[in-house]
């Protein structure tokens, strides 16, 4: 499965190369921080395509397509172009994730900044991995001494925006600085120990199916802001639910969870 992952990166970073900073299709989804281009598209065709040819009976989630359910014990979860207003914005923060999970639990994730042409590999239990070198979390545990990620959509709810806001203001006063890119580069940041944690009150399953596996054997931890392991939804009325995660690397998972409580 890995070589499939590998060639469903390469060939899916290979398309959205090829389209940036190209005139694009856009169209507005659910709100207006969610929109959709032809370039998304387009990379979620080659990477299916890619899976199924060898794997034609293993379960799909991605972004755009939905829920592909066959039966199988294994899916495979799909964000073909993650940040994709800043590719329409011509910002170089956005890439692909792949992560395959067999029931719940991922076996193996990857992701490609295509710009920056850096790919990220992990596999329970064996590591995390950018461009073949073994990466870590920070070994540091003083947050204020840390950049820390924040990122939040606009969905309309009033309740949901100030709950955010009143979590930025912690992460802004026990934090050297906050920095986002609202994409998937600031969990990996966390990964590869440039940011010490990362906030993000508005992801779906395909936003961090692949990250998680990615810090857990970078040694770090994904939960939800109380501090709850992450619970996949992996049921067709189920899957496309929110979920609000804090990322950080194990010296300083305490010190968040007690600040943004």
């Amino acid at each position: 499965m890995k070589a499939v992952l590998m060639e469903a990166l390469e060939q899916a970073g290979a398309s959205l190369r090829h389209n940036f900073n190209k005139a694009l299709v856009i169209t507005l989804k659910e709100n207006q921080s969610s929109i959709v281009t032809n370039a998304d598209l387009e990379s979620e065709k080659t990477i299916i395509s890619i899976i199924t040819k060898t794997f034609p009976g293993h379960n799909i989630i991605s972004e755009e397509c939905g829920f592909i359910h066959n039966g199988s014990d294994i899916t495979w979860v799909i964000d073909p172009l993650d940040g994709t207003s800043n590719f329409a914005a011509h910002i170089p923060w956005f890439g692909v994730l792949i992560a395959v999970l067999k029931g719940s639990e991922p076996l193996m994730a990857g992701a490609l900044l295509p710009v920056q042409q850096d790919v990220y590999y992990a596999e329970k239990g064996a590591g995390s991995f950018k461009n073949g070198e073994r990466i870590k979390v920070t070994a540091s545990s003083n947050l204020r001494e840390m950049l820390v990620a924040f990122s939040t959509d606009n969905t309309g709810d009033e309740d949901y925006l100030d709950k955010g806001i009143a979590i930025l203001k912690k992460l802004i006063t026990g934090s050297r600085n906050i920095r986002t890119t609202n994409s998937l580069i600031d969990f990996l940041y966390v990964a590869e120990g440039k940011l010490g944690a990362c906030v993000n009150m508005y992801t779906k399953l395909w936003d961090i199916a692949a990250p998680a596996l990615l810090i857990k054997e970078a040694g770090g931890f994904m939960t939800d802001l109380k501090g709850n392991e992450i619970c996949y939804m992996l049921d067709k009325n189920k899957y496309k639910v929110n979920y609000s995660v804090a990322v950080a690397s194990s010296a300083v998972q305490k010190t968040l969870m007690a600040l943004i409580r």
